[in-house]
């Protein structure tokens, strides 16, 4: 029997939220749906789904796993039609298991209803109270599954006109994608919590997906980015684009240039790559440190290292080599051997590490869970100083629209100071890059992002259950 531990280089990071994909007007419309999938799969890798049509019927597809594994030639060969829907799934609300997976799936007055949702809403639980009390039955635990419940309320007004409604009535984060057999339908709350892109196929095809690494993976010509608050329908009179609610401040999710997305994606106008460059070469104008060599913990820090080695002049080193070739499950080690779990995937370089002092380059620390014994491995292969840079700021508070750290209980930089977690770490310092430089390297103003993991400041305030919940260590 095979038991799964946990991944030691992501169990101190935030988990991805989700990915979506969706294709309209090719007759392999799944099969590229599962290959933007699989460009997507960074963002979630609990399940993954597609749905499809053919302007007649509706054909669905997903189970728990990878993309990999939950789809195979002859199961994509059943999801015919020139439209078709995809969605990956990490869940930062609904336990994990196969009722909860998307894409969502409904029939209302025999009319088919699919839904992929990228996010977190923040008024789930009024609004599923006040729908069951309605008589709605809900057969999951995602906050998703209740945009279709209140889309079938409205439906008999139109679709455009269900959206406008249904969506009145909802708070929070949300990039997502609708589907009927004819129509898909790309949605983005008014203050662009999570990206959303549009592209095109040689074949005049449209591809909506959450990053533009989909787009690449499948030869589609990027066009725009979803605008926060607009309602995208595309159906076979082309594209309608329609802005039903009043403008808000935009709150892009910075932890998107951070860590969530891939680095050759372009994501709120400005490549991730560069982004996570410019992180580290702030932090070398900000944090100057007499080193041997800068380092990374492979992978999440290396372009921050590259940026930091090049602004500094300190030689970039790779002191911990990864193992690619590492399953999900492995056969638990006995009590013996330990920090297994550190060096089964990230093992030290002996020979390079001896006498020298190190600047590792991380790009956040958010539980601090694992960044103690992978320290510790550095001393054990004679590190003489140890000193860690982080490309961003301490995660001090809770987030509710799509990243699971949603209690203060999980925060390392909520509970300590910045002393306190380069004691606990045994560094020899510890130095966070400013929020101001954060902002910078993205290219794009303060003004425009949600900075409330490291401020505070939420831009769309959580009802006051769901908060107390979460600020109580209880989770969402």
């Amino acid at each position: 029997m095979k038991d799964t531990i946990v991944d030691p280089v992501l169990s101190d990071k935030p988990k991805h939220e989700c990915g979506i994909c969706g294709i309209f007007g090719h007759e392999e419309a799944a099969k590229l749906t599962y290959f933007g999938l699989y460009a997507l799969q960074h963002r979630g890798q609990e399940s993954a789904g597609i749905v499809s049509a053919n302007g007649d019927k509706v054909f669905l597809h997903k189970a728990m796993g990878l993309v990999s594994e939950v789809f195979s030639e002859a199961n994509l060969q059943c999801l015919t039609g020139h439209l078709a829907v995809g969605h990956v799934r990490y869940s930062t609300t609904g336990e994990s298991n196969i009722i909860n997976t998307q894409p969502f799936l409904v029939y209302h007055k025999g009319m088919p209803l699919a839904v992929a949702h990228n996010g977190n809403l923040v008024n789930t639980l009024d609004l599923r109270k006040n729908l069951e009390e309605k008589g709605s039955i809900f057969q999951t635990s995602m906050d998703s599954e209740i945009v279709v419940h209140l889309m079938a309320r409205t439906l008999d007004m139109g679709l455009a006109k269900a959206i406008k409604e249904s969506f009145a009535c909802i708070k929070g984060a949300y990039s997502l994608l609708l589907m009927t057999k004819d129509t898909m339908i790309a949605v983005r709350d008014p203050n662009g919590f999570r990206p959303l892109c549009l592209g095109r196929l040689e074949n005049g095809a449209y591809v909506v997906a959450s990053e533009t690494c989909a787009l690449d993976l499948i030869e589609a010509e990027y066009q725009r980015d979803i605008e926060p608050g607009e309602v995208l329908i595309i159906n076979k009179d082309g594209l309608e684009s329609v802005f039903p609610w009043a403008p808000r401040q935009r709150s892009y999710c910075i932890f998107e240039h951070v860590y969530f997305a891939r680095p050759d994606s372009d994501v709120f106008g400005f490549n991730v790559y560069e982004a996570r460059k410019r992180m580290g070469a702030i932090l070398a104008r900000e944090a100057k440190i007499d080193a041997d060599f800068v380092m990374p913990f492979p992978d999440s820090g290396n372009y921050a290292a590259i940026g930091y080695s090049q602004a500094s002049g300190i030689p970039l080193e790779m002191g911990m080599i990864r193992n690619h070739y590492v399953g999900r499950t492995f056969i638990q080690p006995s009590q013996s051997m330990r920090d297994f779990s550190v060096r089964v995937k990230l093992n030290p370089v002996r020979s390079l590490l001896a006498g020298k002092r190190v600047i590792i380059v991380e790009d956040s620390i958010i539980r601090g869970t694992t960044g103690r014994s992978r320290v510790q491995s550095l001393r054990k292969m004679g590190a003489r100083e140890i000193h860690m840079l982080v490309s961003c700021p301490p995660t001090r508070h809770p987030c509710f629209y799509g990243i699971d750290f949603p209690s203060n209980k999980e925060l390392i930089a909520a509970k300590h100071s910045v002393e306190g977690i380069r004691d606990h770490l045994g560094l020899d310092s510890l130095t966070y890059l400013s929020l101001e430089g954060l902002v910078e390297a993205t290219g794009l103003g303060q003004e425009n992002f949600c900075l409330a993991c490291f401020n505070g400041k939420y831009p769309v305030e959580p009802d006051r259950t769901f908060r107390k919940d979460a600020l109580a260590g209880c989770g969402c």
